[in-house]
């Protein structure tokens, strides 16, 4: 029996001898490894953080203390000694083991968390709750931690967190995780910042120099340390590049190796002794324990990977892909999309291209291989790479923001005040668009498409396939005004390139004609549309018309109130949330144009998607082409006699 199947709550962990923390922290590399060798998903990260996990849990007394996890794919080691162990096998699974904390898993989960830069702010409010409670209240000597990677921290809302933070003097332990990667390599002014504080001692005069200025404290089940008092001017003298932190009133500690556990534990017991906030900055190696990942991260990045065995680990925010994934695969919209940009970008030097952290996932990296003076990666910070492209736009390039769409999100108040609000040619490639999959809750693209539908001057299309996708790339980058543009994380339908040809914008594309239905879908899921059509005239013997919308904003309304007249029933489709949807869009349009036909609008459910791959949870939310073939008949309500009768059975 390992050390790990012993363990069923944190609190043994302390325990352990340093031996047994040492072979523990090898049985959990190897447990995640070989989960995610089967299940695909996060890893690296993990990988990185499992020394100052069980550094944590040990100082830690978790739930009664508050663990919180920024960007939560960090924390597949505090899910395995946290009760998940035996569960861990279902990891990203429909019904199983999130990817990400979660809160109805576990009492150790303090926040469902997955997007960067949240954890701060999160600490921050539950720091605040606690020392807001009376004198004499036990939970006032609850401890707190927040664990943020070197990427996160350059987010606009953790740098706004700890600008509070310093003024409000909480009591909490930030522990800063750096690698120095995001998705791909950090970047930004405080990331070289960074850079110098790492560089500019070495690592045991880092250690001495910490050690000497630290109070002196116990340490549980160790002896007094006999060690000089704070000295906050001494220290700011020996790190005087530290003081990005220290002049905003919080104290800096480091910088640790973030794989020694003895030292890691000591300096956090010693950094909560000292009361206020406090950074440790704690360094470590993303995919520690396979040599490969650790030397070449960009090689094992995203879906393409290099030839791998049951020690895989993908250094990167992206997500593995399950052994079970078919390969090859046709080519992927982002390909698609980055081509055509590549292609238009030869022949316009005004086009350039911003990413706000993810040149890989998004496609851009290759962009940036063509045009390295044109691409512009700025870090977390989608709020900034927005606004960023409204200035480019206004001084005449033709600026092009890829984000996925759940990361869009954190970018809206840009997007209203600054890019419609003056009718900015910025073209936004919503990367990501629908179901996700794994990742869950916090990456489902949902709520983007309704949340845009609303904004004045804003073009919005979705294509049927990858080369509808040119075509619209060209019609964005003609207009002058903004467009979104949403687009899957899947794959196409495997047809042949060609260059991209203009559209016309709020003009709608005829499919296939029929006297009983309209089916109108908005995306790739137009496909499914077709499906269904020839099932509904071969079962049940009903011919529908199918029309792929391209447009959500405009409508093609002609066309809609067209076809839609002395229709049994029309049929909006979408893989989005219904409210506020193209569904709504539509039915607008059709009463706006006079016309009362019974509509159904087949969407995502009402709440938040949880974590599984797509196909199953695209069958979950009944919009693969069967749950729509049901969906259907159900609305129609047509007797089998009568169906099987129409179909001349």
């Amino acid at each position: 029996m390992t050390i790990l199947d012993t363990l069923n709550d944190p609190a043994q962990l302390r325990g352990l001898t340093a031996t047994e923390l040492e072979q523990l922290a090898g049985e959990l590399r190897e447990k995640m490894i070989r989960t995610v060798h089967a299940t695909g998903g996060h890893l690296a990260s993990s990988l990185g953080t499992v020394e100052m996990t069980l550094a944590l849990h040990r100082v830690l007394d978790s739930p009664r203390d508050r663990l919180v996890w920024d960007t939560g794919h960090q924390a597949y080691t505090h899910k395995l000694l946290t009760g998940r162990r035996d569960l861990f096998g279902t990891l990203r699974q429909v019904g199983g083991v999130g990817g990400f904390p979660r809160r109805s898993e576990s009492p150790h989960d303090v926040f469902d968390g997955g997007h960067a830069g949240t954890g701060v702010s999160i600490g921050v409010g539950l720091a605040a709750a606690r020392d807001l409670r009376p004198q004499g209240d036990s939970a006032r000597h609850q401890r707190i931690a927040v664990v943020v990677g070197d990427a996160a921290l350059q987010s606009g809302l953790t740098l706004e967190a700890l600008n509070h933070l310093g003024h409000a003097r909480h009591r909490l332990l930030i522990v800063l995780n750096d690698n120095e990667m995001s998705i791909s390599p950090s970047v930004g002014g405080l990331s070289t910042r960074l850079n110098k504080l790492r560089l500019t001692r070495a690592y045991q005069e880092t250690k001495s120099a910490t050690q000497r200025l630290l109070p002196r404290v116990p340490l549980v089940g160790k002896p007094m340390f006999d060690v000089l008092g704070w000295a906050k001017e001494g220290f700011k003298r020996t790190w005087a590049s530290v003081g990005f932190f220290e002049d905003m009133g919080i104290t800096y500690i480091g910088v640790l190796d973030g794989h020694d556990v003895a030292d890691v534990e000591e300096t956090f017991e010693r950094a909560f002794a000292i009361g206020g906030p406090v950074l440790v900055h704690v360094k470590t190696v993303k995919g520690r324990g396979y040599a490969p990942a650790e030397q070449d991260s960009v090689s094992f990045h995203g879906a393409s990977l290099p030839p791998v065995d049951l020690t895989l680990i993908d250094p990167t925010e992206e997500p593995i892909p399950a052994e079970t994934e078919p390969q090859p695969r046709p080519k992927s919209y982002t390909q698609t999309f980055v081509e055509e940009l590549i292609r238009l970008a030869e022949a316009d030097e005004r086009i350039c291209a911003i990413t706000a952290g993810m040149p890989t996932g998004t496609g851009l990296a290759r962009f940036g291989e063509h045009f390295p003076a044109r691409l512009f990666d700025v870090g977390i910070a989608e709020q900034h790479s927005v606004t960023m492209a409204t200035g480019l736009a206004l001084a005449g390039m033709r600026p092009v923001v890829a984000l996925y769409s759940t990361f869009s999100q954190r970018a809206y108040d840009q997007l209203v005040h600054d890019v419609c609000q003056n009718d900015a040619p910025v073209l936004l490639a919503i990367d990501r668009a629908g179901l996700v999959g794994e990742d869950g809750t916090s990456h489902q693209g949902m709520f983007t498409l309704p949340a845009q539908r609303s904004l004045p001057n804003l073009v919005i299309g979705s294509p049927k396939d990858e080369q509808e996708l040119r075509d619209m790339v060209v019609t964005a980058m003609r207009h002058d005004g903004p467009v979104s543009l949403h687009y899957p994380r899947d794959a196409g339908e495997d047809l042949p390139d060609r260059p991209g040809e203009p559209l016309e914008i709020g003009r709608a594309e005829l499919l296939r004609n029929g006297e009983d239905l309209l089916l109108v879908g908005f995306g790739p899921i137009v496909q499914r549309l077709l499906v269904v059509a020839e099932r509904l005239l071969n079962e049940r013997g009903q011919s529908a018309t199918v029309i792929n919308a391209r447009w959500a904003k405009p409508l093609d309304e002609a066309m809609l109130a067209e076809h839609a007249a002395g229709k049994r029933l029309v049929v909006t489709a979408e893989e989005s949330a219904a409210m506020g949807g193209f569904g709504d869009g539509v039915l607008d349009a059709l009463n706006r144009g006079g016309v009362r036909v019974p509509l159904l609008k087949v969407a995502l459910a009402e709440g938040f998607v949880h974590h599984g791959a797509v196909d199953d949870l695209r069958r979950q939310q009944r919009i693969d082409a069967e749950g729509i073939f049901e969906q259907v008949a159900e609305a129609l309500g047509v007797p089998a006699a009568e169906a099987e009768a129409r179909a001349g059975v």
